[in-house]
């Protein structure tokens, strides 16, 4: 280990959770309460990365898929599909109703 680096030990609980000790918290620009999200490198380490906006989860999903194999994409755009259905189907037994009516 060089001596630009340094290490801190913290305890993992039950539920999965840790503390980021504060200096590291400070070094990194990591508010509280607020995000962080782990990033593997190609040799293995994990790395600790701050998320200060919605842009620093572009990409978080790819190459992943649900239990069918769908990605992100794809699910995004089945369930906008899925709600365009049902917005036509909506649309034409209330509006076109009362535009029948109407007439």
């Amino acid at each position: 280990m060089s001596k630009s680096e340094s290490e801190k030990v913290v305890s993992v609980s039950s539920r999965g959770q840790a503390t980021i000790p504060k200096e590291f918290r400070e070094e990194l620009g990591i508010d509280t309460p607020g995000r962080v999200k782990f990033v593997r490198t190609d040799e293995g380490e994990v790395i600790v990365r701050p998320i200060q906006s919605a842009t620093d989860l572009r990409g978080i999903l790819e190459g992943k898929t649900d239990d069918q194999g769908n990605s992100a994409v794809e699910r995004l755009r089945e369930e906008r599909k899925q709600d365009k259905a049902s917005d036509e189907e909506l649309q034409e037994r209330y509006v076109g109703r009362d535009h029948e009516d109407t007439k």
